[in-house]
């Protein structure tokens, strides 16, 4: 590599990593924990690539993007965040970053892109180009603090600049197709196509052909991946198997348990070994209910952006959305919240209203009524059966029973983990569990570890 890189953190662990190994690339180095200091050189027109962390002392690296690309459109930007989310993501690319990486970051992959970055200082997609697939302005929003989409945030910066196969399971209307479309977004192949192809796109002899020919080397999301016939299933793993110089990047999404749709013989298994490279489960907005009123507003402000009145929630209203199951998820809110935009005879929408977009549903009150005396057992059949009936004439999504069990061993162990102060011997002691099973099912759960003291 030749070429001067300005290099912005307050950690002086990274700085001096990133000084010694630019220098011993070739590379001159200027490094600094100061924003401002940064952007003085960039305004001197010193450095041909810069490499900033986010959050700074001075200030935030992402704000000083649009600055840096228009004083000098021709200087890359790296992005290095602790702050490893897609939103972080999202944000670098929305200012023109030419690149994002989360920490811990792989030296080896930071020093290829930066090489990347001096061959070509604009390599960047251009915001104009078309995207085969795309969903347009009406896409669900990749929107939430909740502790399980900060979750999937974390999986999702993992897998992003990797060549696996990710496998995304879900229920309708959570999002899944969009989790896919950002993977792409933000990944290496993102200035190639993303295409979505469907069982019937492959159901004849030359549809294979055809959708390689689309996609070109970018991303392949194969929608609905256990709804495909055998036949079709088989042409997929050919697909998969094709050698050559453009293969694509292959996604898929599902609705029901893969694995047990393969121990059930509906998916085929080798299909299914060659697909589950990651799987990332996106969480129901019942399991992420903090988020809805973050959705809502999200959803509020793109009605009034497209013309509408200026709207919100009662208090009342706010909280029967909150108890509300959502069995049509982020789309269903959607689509209520976009009526009720339309529809209101006021300014701040009533729970009357919202009741009459609702409809007739099940009681929507609280799921635990009991009180502090009644029995996890009456609980948990109460929650079940009123998840059973707001499908009504139709069975929930297959894959019922491990995904209740998910929900109540999730926080079974995360409760016990704080309650032991985070002491794995003494949680699995608590639990009855082997250690190594408590291991395992903190890391399938991406269950978060601190260790601190318990005062007993």
């Amino acid at each position: 590599m030749d070429g001067t890189i300005l290099v912005a953190d307050d950690d002086r662990t990274i700085r001096t990593v990133l000084t010694q190994a630019l220098t011993r690339a070739g590379c001159k180095v200027h490094a600094t924990s100061s924003l401002t200091t940064l952007m003085r050189w960039v305004g001197e027109g010193k450095g041909d690539v810069v490499i900033s962390d986010v959050v700074m002392p001075d200030g935030n690296g992402l704000e000083m993007l649009p600055k840096i690309h228009t004083d000098r459109p021709d200087l890359p930007v790296i992005v290095i965040s602790a702050q490893n989310t897609i939103m972080t993501a999202i944000q670098a690319a929305e200012a023109e970053a030419y690149d994002y990486l989360p920490k811990p970051f792989d030296l080896p992959d930071l020093m290829k892109r930066t090489a990347k970055a001096l061959e070509n200082r604009r390599r960047a997609p251009r915001r104009d180009e078309p995207v085969v697939g795309a969903d347009g302005p009406e896409e669900l929003p990749l929107v939430g603090k909740t502790a399980a989409m900060q979750a999937l945030y974390r999986l999702v910066a993992k897998v992003m600049n990797t060549d696996l196969p990710v496998l995304i399971t879900g229920e309708s209307g959570t999002g899944k197709s969009l989790i896919a479309k950002a993977i792409h977004d933000f990944s290496d192949r993102r200035t190639l196509p993303f295409v979505v192809a469907t069982g019937a796109d492959l159901s004849d002899l030359e549809g294979p052909a055809r959708v390689l020919a689309r996609v070109k080397g970018g991303t392949l999301l194969i929608d609905e991946i256990s709804d495909i016939e055998d036949e079709v299933q088989a042409r997929l793993v050919r697909m998969m198997d094709v050698p050559g110089e453009h293969v694509p990047r292959f996604m898929a999404t599902s609705q029901t348990d893969l694995a047990q749709a393969m121990e059930d013989g509906h998916v085929r298994r080798d299909l299914y070994y060659r697909m589950s490279g990651a799987t990332i489960s996106v969480p129901s907005l019942r399991e992420r209910v903090d988020d809805i009123a973050l959705l809502t507003e999200h959803f509020l402000l793109r009605a009034e952006r497209d013309g509408g009145a200026k709207r919100w929630l009662s208090a009342d209203a706010a909280e029967l959305f909150r108890q509300y199951s959502w069995p049509g998820n982020v789309r269903q809110l959607e689509n209520a919240v976009r009526r009720l935009s339309l529809t209101s005879r006021a300014d701040e929408i009533t729970r009357s209203e919202v009741e009459a977009v609702l409809g007739n549903q099940p009681d929507t009150g609280p799921i635990l009524r009991g009180g502090d005396s009644e029995k996890l057992g009456t609980s948990v059949a109460r929650h079940l059966r009123r998840y059973f009936d707001l499908h009504g004439n139709m069975l929930p999504p297959p894959g019922l029973y491990a995904r209740i069990l998910r929900e109540v061993e999730a926080p079974l162990i995360e409760i016990a983990l704080d309650a032991t102060g985070g002491n794995q011997a003494k949680c699995a002691d608590l639990l009855g569990i082997n250690r190594n099973t408590l291991r395992k099912k903190i890391t399938d759960l991406d269950i978060r570890v601190t260790r601190r003291r318990k005062l007993m």
